[in-house]
């Protein structure tokens, strides 16, 4: 069982940034591809993004295309979500995903981490 442990949630106002963190129990460089999804209150859980096994390649939410950046630090087998420009409705919890398909869905999402809360004053 892998297990995701997220890190970097908290408050921040609208237009800054903040970068959240997810670091697996198990090496995923070369096994699993990793992501990140989100949920506000009363909405279903939505991907935001994921990258490859390897980091070659990364595929975003048309939602946050240009403002947030994935990227994998193979040495340190750690995941970060760049956030920059936040918007109010980018508030809800994150969730760190990983999976062996190339591009992650609700379906093909393996492993969950627990979630890290993200507010965003206006």
């Amino acid at each position: 069982q892998v297990q995701l442990v997220e890190s970097g949630g908290g408050l921040v106002q609208a237009g800054g940034s903040l970068t959240l963190s997810c670091h697996p129990s198990v090496r995923t460089v070369g096994s699993y591809s990793m992501g990140w999804f989100r949920q506000a209150p009363g909405k279903e859980r939505e991907f935001v993004t994921c990258i490859s096994w390897y980091g070659i390649s990364t595929y975003y939410a048309d939602s946050v295309k240009g403002r947030f950046t994935i990227s994998r630090d193979n040495a340190k087998n750690t995941v970060y979500l760049q956030m920059n420009s936040r918007r109010p409705v980018d508030a809800a919890v994150y969730y760190c995903a990983a999976g062996r398909a190339s591009l992650l869905s609700l379906e093909s999402t393996q492993h969950w981490g627990r979630g890290t809360q993200v507010t965003v004053s206006s």
